[in-house]
């Protein structure tokens, strides 16, 4: 649409209508408004002109005005409305000037239907992008209020309404504070209207308000409207004779609550309804956008369940389907090319990427399938590359699961030097990226992996060793967890590298962390340092008072038995070095302190007790006699005595092995 020429801005009309935006006639302001608005109406080079001119300020000093009259406070909002209308920049321009929050000022003090609704609409329209500063809605509580109440109004403004919520509701204090405020009903009530493009707002928030909230979730499946539960109503509207983004927004809504506990698996919402839809409106005769969101929805919903993979694996050409997506062109015949060409195909592959690494999640078979989809590892390792953030890491949680096949490391992950672009992506990459590439890396790093190898010798040490002391706990585990992989049948040189790289203090540090998991692979790695007899007696020599003096503080701690089993079974490999034994044999508290855990409650610990016994007094060994000796006088050989009575079938082997190390047993 091009402006009337009487409408159009150029320097000498700028100037005057500008000068008249600042004027207390409100009469020349007016019309210096409308004249604004009339001449951006359809031209984002008119739009450039007024933000270039700097109008933006003046405007949000108008807005809140209440010296000016309804009508110029109206016109001024629905010039920010149009201006929020146009490209990219300009909307990042009102974004950076805080418009919406003056507008949400303005949407507080005023009732008057009209300005309430263009406000909406100005406010809806800027939220839609990612960049927009969503948080304002919940910066008040008035806010949330009023917006529930204006849904009531009209069609219009429930419509804006509902997608400014969902645009905003990320959060579980989000989705709380919605649902104190009573949005559960009116879910209910504005779910199935006769307004197709109500319904979708409606589905779009309600998605949003239960989205990873089991107790909303439960509560809305409770929900009954006219004797229907909420699922059911749902599952009405994913039908064929509804509207393709109805059908995606209900989908959505069933995956949510399915997700969150609120529907079984097995219910044939889940199972036979909306994984099917998904299925099909991933195909090539829906518009390309509404493919990639069934696509991602499709994702979600089988990510966590075997029997849902493999449905999907066999349900309508999905492969192949998935397999159009990857090889989507940049530039596809009749469409628009260019960058909107690009963006397009961007989104097609990490939709693809996404579903690829939710079917492979579990089954060999569907990865095996995967993996022989037309060059996928190719377009995968391509993704790894790809400036897009969202395709890097799309393409790197598919990989992720397909490391997980023990056949695939050693074939087709190799061929493709996979860990090559992994090993790049670490470097500066984003906590999102850098948790699954490095979880990736981890797989790599086991024991049967031709990989392991070459990351080693790419400087993987440091860059893992490093990530142990990141402030995301995931990464910190990730660090420790190929480190402990690392270690794993390593070499001695390699274990003295990680010894030396991570530090004692590093150790301490990662054994007092607050999550078990990063404790148990720190203790995994200790395990891991010390084992083979030349390893054992190497690495005590370096820093054996630090590794009792760790261990002890795992044995005497707060901690689960599981914990405290492997921290004894460490002390196990260390009694099995040649001259690392002195270690222990040295230290009387140590010596108690697996003599108080052989008549430990937990049969595992006490097994682990006196499998250190057994190695301390290894009649083989050299000095195995004195070391007999001195657990004999601790009264150790006595426990055994007493202990061979036990009704554990595998304490009772350990037990006897103990027993039978001693000379005169």
């Amino acid at each position: 649409m091009v402006p009337h020429p009487i409408f159009v801005m150029n320097a000498e009309t700028s100037r005057y209508y500008i000068d008249n935006l600042y004027t207390q006639d409100n009469a020349k302001c007016y019309q210096a408004l409308n004249f604004v608005k009339n001449s951006i109406m359809g031209s984002n080079k008119q739009k450039g002109i007024v933000i270039a001119n700097g109008i933006l300020p003046r405007l949000l000093q108008v807005l809140p005005d209440q010296t000016k009259t309804p009508d110029i406070r109206l016109e001024t909002v629905v010039i920010l409305g149009s201006l929020a209308k146009g490209s990219e920049d300009q909307v990042k321009a009102l974004v950076d000037a805080n418009v919406v929050t003056y507008i949400f000022n303005a949407f507080l003090m005023d009732d008057e239907p009209k300005f309430i609704e263009a406000c909406l609409r100005c406010i809806c329209t800027i939220l839609q992008y990612p960049f927009a500063d969503y948080s304002v809605v919940f910066s008040d509580a008035a806010i949330i209020r009023k917006l529930i109440k204006t849904i009531e109004d009209s069609i219009s403004n429930s419509i804006c309404a509902m997608s400014i919520l969902s645009y905003s509701c990320r959060t579980t204090a989000h989705q709380n504070i919605l649902w104190e405020a009573g949005i559960g009903l009116i879910l209910a009530n504005l779910l199935n209207t006769e307004v197709d493009d109500l319904s979708i707002a409606t589905l779009k928030c309600f998605a949003r308000v239960c989205q990873d909230n089991p107790m909303i979730s439960a509560a809305l499946e409770e929900t009954e409207y006219n004797g229907e539960t909420i699922s059911d109503v749902l599952d009405s509207m994913r039908g064929g004779d509804r509207p393709t983004s109805m059908r995606l927004a209900a989908s959505k809504c069933i995956t949510c609550l399915y997700r969150a506990g609120a529907i079984n698996v097995n219910d044939y919402k889940v199972m036979y309804g909306t994984l099917p839809t998904l299925v099909r409106l991933c195909q090539n005769d829906q518009k390309w956008e509404h493919r990639v969101e069934a696509a991602e929805i499709l994702a979600v919903i089988i990510e966590d369940d075997a029997e849902l993979q493999y449905l999907a694996s066999i349900s309508n050409h999905l492969l192949q389907t998935l397999a159009e997506f990857v090889n989507y062109p940049t530039h596809p015949l009749g469409e628009y090319g260019g960058t909107y060409g690009e963006h397009r195909s961007k989104e097609m592959k990490q939709a693809a990427f996404k579903v690829f690494a939710s079917l492979g999640a579990n089954d060999e078979e569907i990865r095996k399938r995967i993996i022989e989809t037309d060059n996928l590892i190719d377009h995968i390792v391509l993704g790894l590359k790809d400036p897009s953030p969202k395709v890097q890491l799309a393409a790197v949680r598919c990989l992720h699961s397909l490391s997980r096949s023990v056949q695939q490391l050693r074939t087709t992950f190799q061929d493709h030097s996979v860990w090559k672009p992994l090993m790049t992506l670490l470097e500066g990459a984003s906590d999102e990226i850098l948790s699954v590439t490095s979880s990736t890396l981890c797989n790599l790093l086991l024991e049967f992996s031709p990989s392991k190898e070459p990351i080693l010798e790419s400087g993987a040490i440091e860059l893992f060793c490093t990530l142990t002391k990141r402030e995301d706990h995931s990464l910190r585990l990730n660090g420790i967890w190929a480190l402990m992989n690392m270690a794993f049948q390593a070499e001695q040189k390699i274990k003295s590298q990680i010894l030396s790289t991570l530090g004692t203090d590093q150790i301490f540090n990662l054994l007092s962390d607050s999550h078990i998991n990063i404790l148990m692979k720190t203790l995994g790695l200790l395990r891991n340092l010390l084992s083979t007899k030349p390893h054992i007696d190497y690495i005590m020599n370096l820093c054996g008072g630090d590794i009792i003096q760790a261990v002890m503080m795992i044995l005497e701690g707060d901690h689960l038995p599981e914990v405290k089993e492997q921290a004894l079974c460490i002390l196990a490999n260390i009694a099995d070095g040649d001259i690392a034994k002195d270690y222990i044999m040295r230290n009387n508290e140590i010596l108690k302190k697996i003599q108080e855990y052989m008549t430990n409650c937990n049969a595992k610990l006490q097994a682990a007790a006196i499998f250190c016994v057994s190695n301390l007094v290894w009649k083989e060994d050299s000095g195995a006699a004195d070391r007999q000796a001195k657990l004999k006088e601790m009264g150790i050989f006595k426990l055994l005595q007493q202990l061979i009575t036990t009704s554990d079938s595998l304490l009772f082997d350990k037990v006897k092995t103990a027993l039978t190390q001693f000379s005169d047993s």
